[in-house]
């Protein structure tokens, strides 16, 4: 039996996240590694949702939005950083996994398993900065890399684990990385109100 979605943050049913509750969602800022939402407030129990509670309804609204900051055409298939081995099998699912399907569907184009990890440090959640980047995960490619490449994950906070993955890739044979994640860690002043609100009016026209 299929249950109706409902919003995680709310439990409206309907969409995921629904339309009051996207207004409130805060906007990341422009960063070399792209992402949706600032992860915090709101948009933390949002992506909480997805890594912790089966939350998979979530990830085509962040889909959508993430291929939009991509655009089309330009990447040739689409990949995603893997989380720890541990974590994917408590839950029973890679959220970045989720997310990346979510995007390759928008873009149109496919999505691949490229990477593996490789490193035994753990996952980053709960860590310091200076602790993820002296633990980074580290990646090697699985089959062939070509073409321009986009490696997906769910937050970003020092870019370690992009950075790994897109390095992987590369060394891999891809001829160019893109990355994007759903949300990244703010940082004092992270965006101003004018961004602020471009991005709430784009995620309540959707």
């Amino acid at each position: 039996m299929l249950l109706p979605t409902r919003c995680p943050l709310c439990t409206r049913p309907g969409p995921a996240p629904c339309a009051p509750c996207a207004t409130r969602l805060p906007p990341a800022r422009a960063s070399p590694y792209p992402a949706v939402l600032a992860y915090a407030g709101e948009a933390r129990r949002l992506i909480h949702a997805l890594k912790y509670r089966n939350g998979r309804a979530v990830a085509g609204s962040l889909g959508m939005a993430m291929a939009d900051l991509v655009g089309p055409g330009a990447v040739d298939v689409v990949t995603w950083a893997p989380t720890a081995p541990r974590r994917r099998r408590a839950r029973g699912y890679d959220q970045a996994e989720v997310l990346a399907r979510a995007v390759g569907r928008q873009l149109g184009v496919p999505v691949r398993s490229l990477l593996r990890r490789t490193d035994r440090a753990g996952p980053q959640t709960g860590r310091r900065r200076a602790e993820r980047l002296a633990l980074a995960p580290a990646f090697v490619t699985v089959g062939r890399v070509a073409g321009r490449v986009l490696v997906v994950d769910d937050v970003v906070t020092t870019g370690a684990t992009l950075h790994a993955a897109s390095t992987a890739l590369l060394a891999g044979g891809a001829r160019t990385v893109l990355a994007v994640a759903a949300a990244a860690t703010p940082r004092p002043r992270s965006y101003t109100r004018e961004a602020a609100t471009e991005k709430e009016q784009a995620w309540t026209s959707r």
